[in-house]
């Protein structure tokens, strides 16, 4: 507490304001579920055919349609009530995912079946993803945006590990019908926390007739004009492409080839608990010039790259996930306060869904081009290569001026002791 009886916001504060618990359960929610979507399908699909081109086919229809309509996903959030974006989404997606647990429990399932409902359910995240970035300052004062990130981002990476987890157990237990309709159910239930939501409505510079092309040019021009959005956006543009290649793909062949899958799992267990505490630690801290200490730490995803292209023991290699973990908290709640605090409310969502799908772009093409490097160089020298590359990239990252000085708004105001939200 300071002396004029002020104090920092703390985790349990946003967890004080209905809107705020109603929509990170929800994300929550929504992240189990996608998590848990791909195991239940994946197996679905090997049980209808066996064919790993069919499950290829299925699982990349969803992606395709979730990068295509990103954009507009966007547009979709700023023009309409955030709130309804998300409840229709979760209840949308809920409901094309009991079809395919109908299906497959009752015998009627196929290829294009799952390839359809594949792809509405691609099309209902690329809406609802950028709307539930944009609606965190809306449920929390302005002085709990920073915690409030925090704690979201913590539920999400909680829903990711227990809806992989639990898709596996369904699966292995009740079978993947079974897993879908567990899966659709979860969705349901994300729609539910969002119905929770009363939030005043975003003004919106897009009344009257839709304009999509004019409002995405709109978003772009957001986007761009200010050097430090699209800076960083390229910054990890270069990172999530190495990083998706060196652990996504060459990671496992490595754990096969040497300290095994168990180990790799704890490892990626390890990752989750650094996030955690990086979780934490960004809702603790608060320095004026967050968002250059998060770029900084880009460089932190070099670590595990270079961990396992130089040892094979286990401690080094736990620590360098925990590490990493903790490292990317700060950049991930850092750029989640600096679009918020700096990007019109109107216009958020656009530009979300310009930094999202510089994100999801740049993946496949790690994920892909990580194989054929691998085996014509040498994996132990990918891996090198690519820590290279993120450190490069992050070090002309922080070349930016506007990286650099952007600060945290200083007018955010703070809590009185004692106060606690309704």
């Amino acid at each position: 507490m300071s002396v004029d009886g002020t104090r920092a916001p703390t985790l349990r504060d946003p967890l004080r304001q209905r809107n705020f618990r109603c929509l990170a359960g929800g994300r929550m929610a929504t992240y189990f579920a996608n998590a848990m979507a791909p195991i239940v399908l994946s197996f679905a699909v090997l049980d209808l055919t066996g064919s790993l081109i069919d499950l290829g086919i299925v699982v990349g229809a969803r992606s395709v349609a979730n990068v295509a309509l990103l954009l507009f996903g966007g547009v979709i959030a700023d023009r309409l009530p955030r709130r309804l974006v998300l409840q229709g989404s979760s209840v949308a997606a809920g409901l094309a995912q009991a079809v395919i647990a109908a299906s497959v429990l009752l015998g009627f399932a196929s290829i294009p079946v799952l390839v359809v409902i594949s792809v509405i359910n691609g099309m209902v995240s690329a809406v609802s993803l950028p709307a539930a970035a944009a609606l965190v300052p809306q449920t929390v004062p302005a002085g709990m945006i920073r915690p409030a990130n925090a704690l979201v981002r913590m539920a999400v990476n909680a829903g990711m590990v227990l809806g992989a987890s639990t898709g596996g157990i369904v699966v292995g237990f009740a079978g993947p019908g079974w897993g879908i309709a567990v899966n659709a159910a979860v969705f349901l239930l994300a729609g539910l926390s969002f119905a929770g939501l009363r939030v005043a409505k975003t003004p919106s510079a897009a009344d009257g007739p839709a304009r999509p092309l004019a409002e995405l040019r709109e978003g772009w021009s957001e986007f761009t004009s200010r050097s430090w959005v699209w800076v960083v956006v390229l910054q990890f543009l270069v990172i999530n492409a190495v990083v998706a290649g060196g652990l996504q793909v060459l990671g496992p062949t490595i754990a096969d080839q040497s300290f095994g899958r168990t180990t790799w799992g704890l490892l990626l267990a390890a990752q989750t608990a650094g996030a955690f505490a990086g979780g934490i630690i960004a809702a603790r801290t608060q320095p004026r010039h967050a968002l250059r200490i998060g770029a900084a730490v880009g460089a932190f995803e070099a670590v595990p790259l270079l961990a396992l292209a130089t040892t094979s023991h286990t401690a080094l290699l736990l620590a360098a996930m925990f590490i990493n973990g903790v490292a990317l908290e700060q950049l991930a709640v850092a750029w989640d306060v600096s679009l918020q605090e700096n990007i019109p409310p109107e216009r958020l969502a656009r530009v979300y869904s310009y930094d999202a799908l510089g994100s999801f772009v740049a993946i496949p093409i790690g994920e892909v081009a990580a194989g054929p490097i691998a085996l014509h160089v040498g994996i132990d020298t990918t891996l090198v290569a690519g820590a290279v590359l993120v450190v490069t990239a992050t070090g002309l990252a922080l070349c930016s001026a506007g990286v650099r000085g952007l600060t945290v708004r200083p007018s955010a105001p703070r809590l009185q002791a004692g106060d606690a939200a309704a």
